[in-house]
């Protein structure tokens, strides 16, 4: 068995080695991205809209979170397992954020993720001092989409720019062991790779951070609708369409299933004797 992919094999990867990062929300894709050799397998709760049709991440609960973190940690993916936390789980109270991370981790998550800059600093401090290793997010924070004016691009104009870098400065001091970048301008992006000390992993913010993450459904071919920063590496909509449909014509025509297909008792094989 390969070796396990801790926090601090991440962080030791800034500035020499990309880092491969993924979501995957079970145990049958958490295997098999395992199997693909990512170093970061994050349960986002973007599970929310990809399996469960939810309109954003918003309506997203911790129980909903749990059980796909506990179904993904059944796999003992060799890579580091990260689990996501929703909205309200964090942003209450302190207390309430180091107790929902910590029920993350008795999961089995190896890490937690939570969005936003300074404003939730304290919050990482406390996560920090709990034990409980904390990834940040920052860029367009689909949490915060209701305040923020949608999904849209962050950074274009330089005050934002500033903030986003001022803020991946604050969450290092805070001790987050890497940071999230989401559909921010690349340049500001290569900005803050330069000025923080731990990893930062890109989606949709170019290609000058240190790591790069995708949502799974996105690459598989299997989203309603693909972002415009994600590429599409395989088209498994069109594979299953087609082998539903067979299964369909041939259950229907009878042809399956076929003999090779069933079993018959002594008793009807006597008869046919």
């Amino acid at each position: 068995m390969e070796k396990k992919v801790t926090v601090r094999d991440i962080v030791k990867k800034k500035g020499r080695e990309k880092i491969v990062a993924i979501t995957a929300y079970d145990y049958v894709t958490t295997r098999i991205v395992d199997q693909a050799g990512v170093d970061i397998i994050l349960v986002g709760d973007s599970v929310g809209m990809v399996v469960h049709g939810l309109p954003s991440t918003i309506p997203v609960t911790m129980d909903m979170m749990l059980l796909h973190v506990e179904s993904a940690a059944r796999a003992r993916p060799r890579a580091l397992l990260v689990g996501d936390m929703p909205f309200l789980s964090y942003e209450t109270s302190i207390e309430d954020a180091v107790y929902n991370a910590g029920l993350m981790l008795k999961k089995g998550a190896e890490a937690v993720k939570i969005e936003g800059g300074s404003e939730v600093a304290d919050v990482v401090k406390a996560m920090v001092r709990a034990g409980i290793p904390v990834m940040g997010h920052i860029g367009l924070t689909p949490q915060r989409h209701l305040l923020i004016g949608g999904y849209r691009k962050r950074g274009v104009r330089k005050p934002e720019a500033e903030k986003i870098i001022e803020d991946a400065k604050e969450l290092e001091k805070a001790g987050v062991f890497s940071i999230v970048i989401e559909f921010t301008a690349a340049d500001v992006a290569e900005e803050v790779t330069r000025e923080v000390s731990v990893p930062t992993i890109c989606i949709g913010s170019g290609p000058s951070c240190d790591g790069q993450i995708l949502v799974l459904h996105d690459i598989l071919g299997l989203s309603e609708q693909t972002p415009p920063f994600a590429k599409k590496y395989a088209d498994l909509k069109t594979i299953i369409l087609d082998a539903v449909s067979r299964y369909a014509k041939e259950v229907r025509e009878g042809v399956f299933p076929g003999r090779e297909h069933s079993f018959y008792s002594e008793a009807y094989n006597s008869r046919e004797g």
